[in-house]
């Protein structure tokens, strides 16, 4: 755990032929309450090696001044902040050339919540949730889409004329969200039991307790002899702010 994050990691099953977990993953929480309050997740998933997701857990940590200075600021303006300063991270010469010296490429999405918002980074086919009754009955769970052919690494979306990425800001709901980041081990293991959301969300808001929701999807995904490595990040916030409401 890592302040309100709960961070579970699964190699893959020996059985089924796993022999090697290339997934990365780190977590930042500034606690305190008021605008200082805030986290930030990354979950990578590496192939042909894990050099890829080692470069670029070393280049965010490498940002993590500048990243906190602007987390510790308003809300307003933030997540154009934080886009600009990861595309030029990853765009940089510096970085390019070291991606270009790395076995392999890997997926990348990075999610910070700050205040009632919710913003995202992704390369990739990583995949972000968020869980809550509002969103749950007009049957939205996934806030991103998985997305193939795009990497950082040796293969490098920042290397072609146009870098493609998706991101994206949401207001939170008022009330309990649940914040989930995952790897695609955990949704194509045997009979993808997780590839459809509404299962995955259950289980999630099921119960208060963040630890037993992710030790019991990687417990399914062993039940299930995924071969492929899962890394969850998943933590709850509890919004006491009115959200955005129509009109009548």
């Amino acid at each position: 755990a890592c302040g309100p994050a709960v961070i579970g990691q699964y190699g893959g099953h020996s059985g089924a032929g796993a022999t090697k977990n290339e997934d990365g993953a780190l977590v930042w929480a500034a606690g305190g309450g008021g605008p200082a309050d805030w986290e930030l997740a990354l979950v990578l998933d590496a192939h042909a090696t894990a050099e890829s997701a080692a470069l670029v857990l070393d280049a965010v940590e490498a940002e993590y001044e500048a990243i906190a200075a602007i987390l510790a600021g308003s809300v307003e303006g933030f997540a154009s902040k934080l886009e600009r300063r990861f595309v030029g991270l990853f765009g940089s010469a510096g970085f390019r050339a070291r991606c270009a010296q790395v076995q392999g490429e890997t997926a990348c999405l990075i999610v910070v919540r700050k205040g009632r918002f919710l913003w995202w980074f992704s390369v990739g086919d990583c995949v972000l949730y968020l869980f809550h009754p509002d969103l749950a009955r007009l049957g939205q769970y996934a806030l991103n889409q998985r997305q193939f052919f795009e990497w950082l690494g040796r293969v490098h979306t920042f290397n072609l004329p146009a870098p493609c990425y998706s991101s994206g800001t949401r207001e939170l709901r008022t009330g309990h969200n649940v914040i989930l980041l995952t790897t695609d081990g955990l949704l194509e293991c045997g009979a993808q039991p997780f590839a459809d959301p509404v299962k995955l969300a259950a289980l999630f808001t099921g119960t208060d307790d963040i630890d037993t929701s992710v030790h019991d999807a990687l417990a399914q995904v062993h039940d299930e002899r995924g071969a492929d490595s899962a890394t969850l990040i998943a933590w709850r916030y509890d919004n006491r702010e009115e959200a955005a409401q129509p009109s009548l």
